[in-house]
């Protein structure tokens, strides 16, 4: 059992399945699920109705939230990867908080396509309840989303933060 710093005996189990209690109120949110299996959980995975979800037309028919918490040991805060993937044109918008790219501190939205980064730029680092903070990056994803300029079919991130 992992239990999560400052967060008064919050495990990653019960934050995955706040997660996934979440996501299955959400608009736009359908077949939420876990990853690998509800008895293992490492992801909260819901496949979604993009205008639903963005409450706007969008481009792609489907889409896919794929969110993760952690807490690696010698950090004293939540390292999360909270996924928008658009499998019909390969493309990955990410909030990442861990130490991947630590030239961008310890936050960095990132966009990928076709499997390759294309994009990358610091976020706000977010020191509040994992719950909170997925609230906050999902209120952040739409104007993400529209920040993506496409350009002889390759998406990029020129004008992050928004």
């Amino acid at each position: 059992m992992i239990f999560l710093a400052g967060r008064d005996r919050y495990t990653q189990r019960t934050l995955l399945r706040d997660v996934h209690d979440r996501l299955t109120n959400q608009p736009g949110c359908e077949e939420v699920r876990y990853r690998p299996s509800r008895r293992r959980p490492r992801y909260v995975i819901a496949d979604v109705d993009p205008t639903t979800f963005l409450s706007d037309s969008y481009d792609a028919a489907t889409a896919r939230l794929e969110i993760r918490f952690w807490y690696p040991a010698g950090v004293d805060h939540e390292y999360y990867r909270i996924n928008w993937v658009e499998p019909d044109r390969n493309l990955m918008l990410g909030f990442h908080q861990d130490a991947d790219h630590p030239e961008l501190g310890p936050c960095h939205i990132q966009l990928n396509h076709e499997d390759t980064p294309v994009d990358r730029h610091e976020a706000t680092f977010l020191d509040a309840h994992p719950l909170a903070v997925l609230d906050d990056r999902l209120q952040q994803l739409p104007a993400a989303l529209d920040a993506i300029h496409w350009k002889n079919g390759a998406p990029s991130l020129p004008t992050w933060p928004v």
